[in-house]
């Protein structure tokens, strides 16, 4: 087998559409060599990933993918190659699993008096732990329901700030995430930067202040950038000295969504993160 690092992957653990075995069977029929799950904010799925990728004859890398606010803006943090059993992260973790529910009530109430009950009843059916319910599992209910074409058609019109289904949550800080991960030996890495809405001065104090606190590596390649982000953000991760990851962000198999594997390849030049990670 060739080596084909996939380092961001969601399952049923999160929001993903496939169990974590399957997920692991299919990153081995994709050709992936070197695999990690990184579901938001939980390291429930981890175990029996690492199972069905051993048997896949996949290499396993222990990964999540945190929820974090800077300036306002939502980003995620991805760890790799960290202690599971580390309890500063497992602590963090849980808390910030802790208000999901309680979230998902609001935003069902809010989508109620828009005249669309029961939403959160909908919702519930896509996740197997309900304090995993996401904006995802919501937007999925509400494509079943014949009411808007795709998920990014539910998050533009209801789903984002100042829309009416969006309720704010308190996630981790930056440098909560970034010392949970470092606390645990793992290494941390800014997921898809390319989707966040920041300017440029703000994205360069965001890298400034990520690389300030300890992290890593930026994800160059991964399944939402187009050949223009893999440019820029290797110039970036150039300028900064960060290491690279590459990704496909892989939730299930869904028209328009990357397949594991699925991404461009990073520049030579560019330092792999999995030189961090041992390999």
């Amino acid at each position: 087998m060739s080596t084909l690092f996939d380092l961001h992957s969601h399952s049923t653990a999160s929001d993903g559409l496939l169990s974590p075995a399957h997920v692991a069977t299919r990153a081995g029929e994709r050709g992936v060599s070197h695999w990690a799950l990184t579901d938001h904010d939980t390291l429930a799925g981890l175990d029996v990933a690492r199972a069905a990728a051993e048997a896949a004859g996949v290499r396993f890398i222990h990964g999540v993918e945190i929820s974090i606010v800077w300036e306002d803006v939502p980003i995620h943090i991805v760890g790799l190659g960290f202690d599971v059993t580390h309890p500063g992260l497992r602590a963090g973790l849980d808390g910030l699993r802790g208000g999901r529910l309680a979230r998902a009530r609001r935003m069902s109430d809010a989508f109620a008096a828009i005249g669309i009950p029961d939403v959160l009843e909908g919702a519930l059916n896509y996740t197997e732990t309900p304090e995993q319910i996401s904006r995802a599992h919501f937007a999925r209910y509400l494509v079943e329901l014949g009411l808007f074409k795709d998920k990014g058609e539910v998050f533009e019109h209801y789903l984002t700030p100042g829309k009416p289904g969006y309720v704010q949550h308190r996630w981790a800080s930056l440098d909560e995430a970034v010392g949970w991960i470092r606390a645990a030996d793992g290494v941390a890495v800014v997921a898809h930067p390319g989707r966040y809405r920041m300017s440029g001065g703000q994205t360069q104090r965001f890298f400034a202040e990520f690389k300030d606190l300890g992290g890593a590596a930026i994800e160059v390649s991964c399944g939402s950038h187009t050949p223009d982000h893999v440019r820029h953000f290797a110039q970036q991760a150039r300028r900064f000295g960060f290491y690279a990851s590459q990704g496909s962000d892989f939730h299930g198999i869904e028209t328009g969504r990357p397949d594991l594997g699925a991404f461009a390849s990073l520049p030579e030049d560019l330092k792999p993160v999995w030189r961090l990670l041992g390999y």
